[in-house]
């Protein structure tokens, strides 16, 4: 049954909103009717196909620049709460009515009565939330898919809102991680281009009547001082056009493969991205084989949600040995980009039948090993920035104050 969003008034003179399911708008204006409410606008919340492409989208969210009604964190909160619902025994339907009246913002409603009112109309859940790809993953689909098939929704519902969890606090540490060394990189810049660039030639240029020669400090200061003011411009378009560049040259498959496995070997940077990118492939093919999806199918999935094109061409390669009968560990292994600690795990899962918990295993100590190598990093560059920023001070502050001790010294 399709869903309409409302908005009415009532005999008082309050205004309502909300969502009502009927099989048409005019339906769906006699419901109100008859609750004493004047409907003033009655429109249609239906799914559509994104223009151009040919995978359904939410209407909610279209657009070329509007946001997704759910974002990670958003999300995480939203998939507990729908696991804390069925878990209970609610029916799938109540639960998503209650989550539908509990929201606040408009957006979110109108997409969880959708969600309803398709699974009323007899859809499954997984194939209503396959209508609004652009906030719904594939592998958030397949795992509520593997749910349904097996009739344990609210556990794979609870295992799911664990995962969203787990990836968004690892995201959130890597991020605050970086924050303070960026900070400081940041605030050394403008502080070097205002002393360089203002500073030193106003100091400088009280000492340009005299006929000494200056500090070779303070003129090479002065030169590049003036080469930012009469090349700067330059500079900054020349950055600007080779970032424009760069970015075209990624959106080519064959060059971003080829970006991302020399990014893989780099020398600390590239171990932060390899143990990332396998704790996000591991715990997605551990959570989805717990599930009950078949193992190709959740390697496939798997494989998409790496970020790195290298690693996620040696998952493909992995996915096509598994095919081809060779056992998960043997395939993993023969593919040096993922660490050893993920086919060794994998063994493990396959000679004692316990894959999905070994596999869990592995993305647990991989992302412990990603957070401890990153808050190191850290640790490292925090007083290698303050040491940097305090040479290049030092040296603009000894360019300025050299020629006032020449002339101190030769006042007296």
């Amino acid at each position: 049954m399709p869903a309409y969003s409302f908005e009415a008034i009532d005999a008082q003179g309050l205004t309502h909103k909300g969502v009502t399911e009927a099989d048409t708008a005019k339906a769906a204006r006699g419901s109100l009717r008859i609750q004493g409410l004047v409907p003033i606008k009655v429109e249609a919340v239906n799914a559509g196909n994104a223009a151009g492409t040919g995978e359904h989208a939410s209407t909610l969210v279209g657009g070329l620049f509007s946001r997704r009604v759910f974002n990670f964190t958003g999300l995480a909160i939203w998939t507990r709460q729908l696991a804390g619902l069925v878990s209970s025994g609610l029916p799938l339907e109540r639960a998503l009515t209650a989550l539908a009246d509990e929201t606040e913002e408009e957006t979110k409603r109108n997409l969880v009565a959708t969600l309803r009112a398709e699974v009323n109309a007899g859809a499954n859940f997984s194939k209503a939330l396959g209508q609004h790809r652009r906030e719904f993953s594939d592998v958030y689909i397949a795992v509520i898919a593997a749910g349904e098939q097996s009739g344990n929704l609210g556990l794979v519902l609870e295992r799911l809102a664990d995962d969203l969890e787990e990836q968004n606090e690892l995201k959130a540490k890597l991020i605050g991680a970086a924050i303070y060394p960026l900070i400081v990189t940041f605030i050394a810049i403008v502080i070097v281009l205002f002393l360089v660039g203002y500073v030193v030639p106003q100091v400088a240029g009280v000492f340009a009547g005299s006929k000494r020669a200056l500090p070779w400090l303070t003129v090479a200061m002065l030169s590049l001082s003036g080469f930012l003011k009469t090349y700067g411009w330059l500079f900054l378009i020349a950055i600007a056009v080779l970032t424009a560049a760069g970015i075209t040259a990624l959106k080519n498959p064959r060059s971003r493969q080829r970006f991302d496995a020399a990014w893989l070997n780099l020398p600390i940077v590239g171990r932060l991205a390899r143990g990332y990118n396998a704790a996000r492939f591991t715990n997605t093919l551990a959570m989805l084989t717990a599930a009950g999806v078949p193992i190709l199918k959740a390697l496939q999935a798997a494989a998409e949600t790496l970020n790195n094109r290298a690693m996620r061409a040696d998952a493909m390669d992995a996915l096509l040995m598994v095919r081809e009968g060779a056992p998960l560990a043997t395939a993993l292994a023969h593919k040096k980009r993922f660490p050893g600690l993920t086919s060794m795990f994998a063994r493990l899962g396959e000679q004692t039948g316990q894959l999905p918990a070994m596999l869990q295993r592995a993305a647990k100590q991989l992302s412990n090993e990603v957070q401890r190598r990153a808050l190191r990093l850290v640790i490292i560059l925090e007083p290698l920035l303050i040491v940097v920023m305090g040479v290049v001070v030092l040296l603009i502050v000894l360019a300025v104050l050299m020629p006032i001790i020449e002339l101190n010294q030769l006042v007296r």
